[in-house]
């Protein structure tokens, strides 16, 4: 599995306002509804739904929201670069500003738990979090996290 997989290009946003959780969740839903024909009021409320049971920021500016979705046919993925960093609740009490949303079908099991941990590997690297902090170009966002993953797989 690798992060070319499940990140589609037009996935990839750079999103200049985000007055809330709520909001972000609603932009992430439209997102996974335009890119992958998804049900995007059932993306939103299923982030929702997954983030009351605890945040889902881990720190370092970085959130990875994630949920389970009925139509969902395989494990996506949804990256927004947030030009305003947002509470997010996060552990460390930092906003957050690099937000990788995952939705994975109700049965996906050990796999949404491999994308999971994919991502989060992925996000934890310094260097590729600079990298898409210094750039506000989607195709440029999605190379990044696309090789970044190549190269710690090889």
């Amino acid at each position: 599995m690798d992060l070319s997989s499940i990140l589609k290009p037009e996935a990839v946003k750079v999103i200049s306002e985000a007055s809330s959780k709520k909001r972000l969740f609603q932009r992430l839903g439209e997102v996974v509804e335009s890119a992958y024909d998804l049900d995007g009021l059932q993306a939103a409320e299923a982030l929702m739904e997954r983030e009351s049971l605890g945040p889902t920021g881990v720190g370092h500016g970085i959130a990875l929201p994630h949920a389970r979705l009925d139509d969902a046919p395989d494990v996506t993925g949804v990256f927004f670069k947030l030009e305003r960093a947002l509470d997010f609740g996060a552990v460390d009490r930092q906003p957050v500003d690099l937000v990788f949303a995952l939705f994975a079908p109700e049965n996906a099991g050990v796999e949404h738990l491999k994308a999971l941990a994919l991502i989060s590997r992925t996000m934890r690297n310094p260097d590729v979090c600079a990298k898409l902090r210094a750039n506000d170009n989607p195709t440029t966002l999605h190379t990044v996290l696309t090789d970044a993953n190549a190269s710690q797989a090889a």
